[in-house]
């Protein structure tokens, strides 16, 4: 018996060297091994760079149906602005893009003649900064701003830009490049304003254009 023993030792060691195979015993793999594996998956694509994230999600307040009261100040006289309460504005994640980029349609009067702007807003994971374009029925340009890099999301956004001025801040201006600059304040979920300014060259920054919005309820 001893010796049917040894030569079955034998055996088996003489297979795992020819195999390649350690002649120790093989240990068992874990049953968690495959939930570990997919809380990895997990965490790795939720630090994809390419995809939405925390940044994007500050946003979602934006997201609704809202009355806009519109204070335009280049429109008004003596530092007094004109005033649009017939805005409404309607702000959605475009579903097509992955949930990447908002969609801002605002319709209304401004100044007694028909008002339409189309926005977009989103962030950019590889600049790590929130990029914002308009295009409206009154200025004659898309106007771009892009934010400062940021480590956290927050509450108000300040983003910068430029745009070559048609005369609106008078013909002196015209065909100037004039230093802008939008505010986004996320006051709470049902309310939020835009304040737009603009520097022209060797005047301090001004207020030329605010609107706040409030949600609208069913």
């Amino acid at each position: 018996m001893l010796k049917k023993l040894s030569l079955s030792v034998v055996s088996t060691v003489a297979v795992l060297a020819l195999t390649g195979a350690p002649a120790a015993a093989t240990v068992p793999v874990p049953a968690t091994a495959p939930a570990a594996a997919t809380a990895a998956r997990t965490r790795s694509a939720s630090a994809d760079p390419l995809e939405p994230g925390p940044f994007h999600r500050r946003l979602d307040p934006l997201v609704g149906t809202w009355k806009a009261t519109k204070y335009n100040y280049l429109l008004g006289g003596d530092g007094k602005p004109v005033v649009s309460r017939d805005i409404t504005v309607k702000t959605r994640w475009i579903a097509k893009t992955g949930g990447r980029f908002l969609e801002e349609e605002a319709e209304g009067v401004l100044g007694g003649r028909p008002y339409y702007r189309l926005g977009i807003l989103g962030f950019s994971t590889i600049d790590r900064r929130y990029e914002w374009t308009t295009f409206d029925s009154v200025t004659p340009t898309a106007m771009t701003y892009r934010g400062p890099a940021l480590a956290k999301a927050g509450n108000v956004l300040s983003l910068p830009g430029t745009f070559t001025d048609p005369g609106v801040l008078g013909p002196e201006y015209a065909g100037k490049t004039i230093p802008m600059r939008t505010v986004i304040t996320i006051r709470s979920d049902d309310r939020h304003t835009f304040d737009l300014y603009f520097t022209p060259p060797g005047r301090p920054e001004r207020l030329v254009d605010r609107v706040v919005y409030t949600r609208k309820t069913t």
